[in-house]
């Protein structure tokens, strides 16, 4: 039975399912023609069926390589319909206003993904931190037992054992501290005797060459456990409105993918407070990836832009109904979700290989495309093992990269609409072979 809530209503799995029900900004439905139009949203006619565009807008930033989406309710389009980009200020979504909002109320109506983890990580170092102690404790019990074993026959009796041997399984239990007493608290220690008759030293687990005494002494403040502080009264504060500091972050191709391909997606130029057109946009994104060294702007309207490879990849993946993120924390290039990152983990992991049609592009071009080059077969081993070590299935996507005299011959330009048919995408599955698990 799935898991329900805090609230005891539906499971998590369902409300996930409810929310995050569209796999893109725009989608189809029909209505009743003797219904009112909702006026919410840009609508197409095509007879009863209509197409809801939300028409969202955002901001391009050169420096960032990205298109920051600043307004509430398009940040929240864009992420519930197909996770497109991330919260700035965020692991992946947006969530920075209600972290904030939950550290100032000290509730957590709404839990996020970054308390998740911080939850999990404070648990872990108590965990840790426990069973180091009790570990510590376990051997300072077992060397007083020795040296207790080493007097006890000459006392006429049996020495005690009630040595506690922890367990990484579980979480070893502290031991009840004392009530609270008038008469001062003490402690016994085990002290050799010296010639005048006093006790000096410490326990050892070495044998005694001297006889050892029992001594009762009375135990500091500074030794005891700490007085727990004396409880304020809570101050009654007004919690301000908080104002939202973070921004939904899209990157170059997700966004030229919302603008061109699904028209959901208008982009404002800061420096002329004007809407970039879909051939203005894909240029600025062009001269984005343009190295500063490069004198002549005009080289970046080439093949093996950068943009222009990664948009080939993102492009072709999104088509095929896959969510595609990035992949920066698994040294991969992207991850592809079935659903969304809600739902479940990334399967497959996405390496990038840019391959010249022509090997003389590749030596004239100003652009260091990574992976061009043929692979160190140290690195490629290394990222194989981190992504199976995480149960991600290492896939190579080889991107080929038509040949600058073939588009000139065919008197092709450097344009959206018809230079990206020319490009070719290839997939390649790589696993590591373990002889012990694969012989079935």
């Amino acid at each position: 039975m799935p898991p329900k809530n805090s609230r005891g209503g539906k499971s998590t799995k369902h409300v996930a399912a409810g929310i995050y029900n569209r796999v893109l900004p725009i989608f189809p439905f029909t209505v009743d023609d003797n219904a009112p139009e909702p006026h919410a949203f840009d609508h197409h006619k095509a007879g009863r069926t209509l197409l809801s565009n939300p028409q969202c807008t955002g901001v391009i930033d050169i420096a960032s390589k990205s298109v920051w989406v600043v307004n509430a309710r398009d940040v929240a389009i864009l992420w519930q319909r197909g996770f497109f980009g991330k919260g700035n200020l965020s692991r992946s979504e947006a969530t920075w206003l209600t972290r904030q909002t939950n550290e100032l109320k000290g509730s957590a109506a709404r839990s996020t993904a970054e308390e998740a983890r911080a939850k999990r990580r404070v648990e872990r170092e108590k965990f840790k931190t426990e069973r180091a102690e009790a570990m510590a404790a376990a051997q300072a019990e077992a060397e007083a037992q020795f040296l207790v074993s080493k007097i006890a026959p000459e006392l006429g009796e049996k020495p005690a054992t009630s040595i506690v041997i922890p367990s990484n399984k579980k979480k070893a239990k502290a031991p009840p501290s004392p009530r609270p007493s008038s008469t001062p608290a003490t402690k016994v220690v085990l002290r050799p005797e010296d010639s005048s008759g006093s006790s000096s030293g410490v326990a050892s687990t070495e044998q005694p060459s001297e006889p050892l005494s029992l001594v009762i002494e009375p135990l500091s403040e500074s030794s005891g456990e700490p007085k727990p502080a004396e409880s304020k009264e809570s101050e009654n504060f007004e919690i301000q409105e908080i104002q939202e500091m973070e921004h939904l972050q899209l990157t170059l191709p997700e966004a030229f993918f919302l603008a061109w391909a699904l028209g959901c997606l208008r982009v404002l130029d800061p420096a002329t407070n004007a809407y970039l057109s879909t051939p203005e946009l894909f240029t600025k994104c062009l001269e984005a990836h343009l190295p500063f060294c490069l004198s002549s702007p005009e080289l970046y309207r080439r093949p093996d832009n950068p943009f222009l490879i990664h948009y080939v990849i993102y492009h072709h993946f999104r088509s095929l109904g896959w969510v595609i993120r990035g992949g920066i924390k698994f040294c991969v290039d992207y991850l592809l979700y079935k659903k969304g990152p809600v739902f479940h983990h990334a399967e497959f992991s996405l390496v990038v290989c840019p391959v010249y049609e022509d090997t003389k592009d590749h030596e004239s071009s100003p652009f260091e495309l990574s992976n061009a080059k043929p692979m160190d077969w140290a690195w490629f081993s290394t990222v194989n093992r981190v992504n199976s070590q995480v149960k991600k299935t290492l896939v190579l996507v080889y991107v080929t990269i038509p040949s600058m005299d073939r588009m000139a011959a065919a008197s092709v330009s450097l344009d959206h609409s018809t230079c990206l048919s020319l490009y070719s995408v290839r997939e390649v599955v790589a696993r590591r072979f373990i002889p012990a698990r694969m012989r079935d």
